[in-house]
C-alpha cells in the first residue's frame, strides 16, 4: 500500500459521524476518499465552504469549488458557502471538532512546524496557526522521514506553527500520541517493528508494554 494512502486511511478512522472537520493542504485532502461506510463528515475549508466531498467523477470540476490548496472539490447536498469572517469565526471560536494538517516537523513536546522553511518563498501562513490553536483536536498526517531524515525531533528546527500540543501524529510507520510526559507510541504499521520506529525517530518515545498494530480498513 502506498505510504500516503495508508496514512489517510488511518486518519479516516479518527473521524466520527457528524464531525465538523478542516483538512489542510496536500495529504490531508485525500482523507475523505477513505471514510467508513455510513459515516457523514462535514468537511470545512477556510476559504468558505462547509460540506466538501470528493469530486463525483471526471469532468465534474467547478472552479468555484476548491479546497484550501486550490484543488477542485465536490460538495454534499445541502453544502453551505460562507464568507471568510464566518469561516475563521468557526475556527478561532473553537467550533471545529477536528483538523487534519500536514507537517514538516513535530517535536518531543508535540509542537508542530508546518508553515515555512526560512529562506524560501512562502505565500503566508494561511489558516495553519488558527487551526492548530482553535480546533478541538489536531491530527498531524505526515511521512515519518524525509530523504531518510526524521521529521519527529527532540526540538523543531523550523518556525513553530503554534505553541499548542497536537493531539495525534499519524505516519506510514506509526501512530504517536503527544502527552504531557512526551511522545507515546500507540501503534505500529503492519510489518513495522517498534525498533524500526525508534530508529527512524529523532525524539525520545515512551513505549507502553503493549503497542497495537495499526488498524487499516
Amino acid at each position: 500500500m502506498d505510504d500516503k494512502v495508508l496514512i489517510a486511511k488511518r486518519v479516516a478512522l479518527e473521524l466520527k459521524d457528524g464531525d465538523l472537520v478542516n483538512l489542510g493542504i496536500g495529504l490531508p485532502t485525500t482523507v475523505p476518499h477513505y471514510l467508513r461506510p455510513g459515516v457523514q463528515i462535514y468537511f470545512q475549508s477556510e476559504n468558505g465552504i462547509i460540506g466538501m466531498a470528493p469530486l463525483p467523477g471526471a469532468g465534474m470540476a467547478d472552479p468555484s469549488l476548491t479546497d484550501a490548496g486550490g484543488g477542485y472539490t465536490g460538495a454534499i447536498p445541502g453544502a453551505a458557502s460562507i464568507d471568510s469572517c464566518l469561516s475563521f469565526g468557526l475556527i478561532r471560536g473553537g467550533h471545529l471538532d477536528l483538523t487534519v494538517l500536514g507537517g514538516m516537523e513535530v517535536d518531543e513536546q508535540g509542537h508542530l512546524a508546518n508553515w515555512m522553511v526560512p529562506g524560501r518563498m512562502v505565500a503566508g501562513m494561511g489558516g495553519a496557526m488558527d487551526l492548530v490553536t482553535g480546533a478541538r483536536r489536531v491530527i498531524v498526517a505526515m511521512t515519518h522521514t524525509v530523504k531518510g531524515k526524521p521529521k519527529i525531533l527532540k526540538c523543531c528546527t523550523l518556525p513553530l506553527t503554534s505553541v499548542r500540543r497536537v493531539d495525534l501524529i499519524v505516519t506510514e510507520m506509526a501512530v504517536i500520541e503527544p502527552v504531557e510526559e512526551g511522545l507515546v507510541l500507540r501503534e505500529t504499521a503492519p510489518g513495522v517493528s517498534v525498533e524500526q520506529v525508534v530508529a527512524s525517530t529523532g525524539a525520545w518515545l515512551i513505549i507502553p508494554y503493549n503497542v497495537a498494530e495499526m488498524p487499516i480498513h
